[in-house]
């Protein structure tokens, strides 16, 4: 039995967590790469690849100065992860909506890209077995049922508490669909500190 595995990471459930579990700190600093390989060694597995999904900032027509200091920094993060071979950047989009006179932004095709890969998993990589899939999303709940069928289990990394309404509540059908889950904390995050 194969003892590698994928990654599959969320990058807005990953960002949101940082940011929630670095409290008045803000979000806390970490290495994507660092965090991926910690968390295969926890479920004793070997790390053969990183999907990362997410969405580049939106930038409007005439973009403001914090829409192109965004994309700047957007723009250094993507150069820097895509520098190694283990990690795939996969990209979604921005939606910008006006709701009560604000902005609103929304991911989209985000969990698609996600799904699909995870989806794939069986006929990319037939020896890979087991995968493991950062996120607190039911919709991959679909994808995750079509991979086990194939022979694939997943093993979930996320975060929640106890309050429904949050950003982070308990989705027990999540949990009941996946071989195993465990609780990200933020003491993974700050053993996985930028060099």
């Amino acid at each position: 039995m194969s003892r590698r595995t994928i990654l599959f990471i969320d990058g807005g459930f990953l960002s949101k967590l940082s940011k929630y579990l670095g409290g008045e700190n803000g979000y806390l600093k970490f290495d994507i790469i660092e965090l991926s390989h910690l968390i295969a060694k926890k479920e004793n597995l070997k790390l053969e690849l990183i999907y990362y999904y997410t969405a580049p900032p939106f930038i409007s027509n005439s973009p403001s100065i914090e829409e192109r200091k965004r994309k700047e920094s957007y723009d250094k993060f993507e150069n820097k992860i895509t520098k190694n071979k283990i990690i795939q950047l996969k990209e979604g989009r921005c939606q910008r909506l006006k709701e009560n006179g604000e902005f609103v932004y929304n991911q989209k095709g985000v969990d698609n890209l996600l799904t699909i890969d995870l989806i794939e998993v069986s006929f990319k990589f037939p020896d890979i077995k087991n995968v493991i899939l950062i996120a607190c999303d039911t919709d991959f709940i679909p994808a995750i049922n079509n991979a086990y069928t194939k022979g694939i289990k997943t093993i979930l990394y996320t975060y929640f508490d106890r309050n429904r309404y949050s950003n982070f509540s308990r989705s027990n059908e999540l949990l009941q669909n996946v071989e195993k889950y465990q609780l990200i904390t933020r003491e993974d995050f700050e053993n996985s500190k930028l060099n």
